[in-house]
């Protein structure tokens, strides 16, 4: 029988109730993430949790400054990522920034089919949840760096139980790969244009936790990426 898979950010539920550190880059940021060791800690980067979905997790870092940036490779048979608590409250740090980059795409990753649902790169914002069984259903934002789907294109999750997972490609085959790309979004306007049904699309409390994600396995091929600092900021 083959083992179903759910290669999104589902881990971010099990972080609530967690203890959250934040790091204040200055006044008007807060940091999620700044690798400052190679190290890793049962299995993930100090201060983040392992979120192993198949296969076996490659990560790595490699040096950026005077700090380190996160690398992910996922083969044929994994999807994995790392998670951490992180309550920001967006209307106050709307803006999310962050450094990625891609050296290999899975072939014929597309976020808009089940089958083909495999990217290099994936940072998502999950938020307080709302509604019936709340915990299992909380509204999450997902920024994508895919392969065949559109730039530009919004999409909600194509699993039928996690209609509150929404896409964003940010980025896909037609930007250069080996390269930095600097990305900066209004998350709480995101959030809003996306979870209109969802008390008029205002964000309830603070956002929950944040994961870093790669698949590659529904289309058995290979990705691998690159993440740097990663923060919120007022402006």
């Amino acid at each position: 029988m083959k083992r179903f898979v759910l290669p999104i950010a589902v881990g971010l539920f099990i972080l609530f109730g967690l203890a959250t550190t934040v790091f204040p880059l200055r006044e008007d940021a807060v940091v999620v993430a700044r690798f400052l060791s190679p190290e890793l800690h049962r299995g993930a980067p100090t201060g983040w949790i392992l979120d192993r979905k198949a296969g076996t997790p490659v990560i790595g870092f490699e040096r950026d400054g005077d700090a380190y940036a996160l690398r992910l490779f996922s083969d044929r048979h994994s999807a994995f990522g790392i998670s951490r608590p992180v309550r920001v409250n967006v209307r106050e740090y709307p803006y999310l920034n962050w450094r990625w980059k891609v050296a290999r795409l899975p072939k014929g990753g597309d976020i808009r089919k089940a089958s083909t649902n495999d990217q290099a790169s994936q940072l998502y914002v999950a938020f307080t949840p709302v509604g019936l069984q709340a915990r299992l259903n909380a509204p999450v934002v997902g920024y994508i760096w895919d392969n065949e789907a559109p730039k530009g294109l919004t999409v909600q999750s194509p699993y039928h139980l996690l209609g509150k997972v929404r896409y964003i490609v940010l980025r896909n085959k037609t930007d250069e790969l080996g390269r930095w790309h600097m990305e900066k979004r209004n998350v709480y306007e995101d959030y809003k244009r996306l979870f209109r049904e969802i008390k008029d699309g205002e964000p309830q409390g603070t956002t929950q936790g944040v994961q870093i994600y790669i698949n590659s396995q529904n289309t058995r091929s290979e990705a691998e990426a690159a993440l740097g600092e990663i923060y919120f900021s007022k402006r």
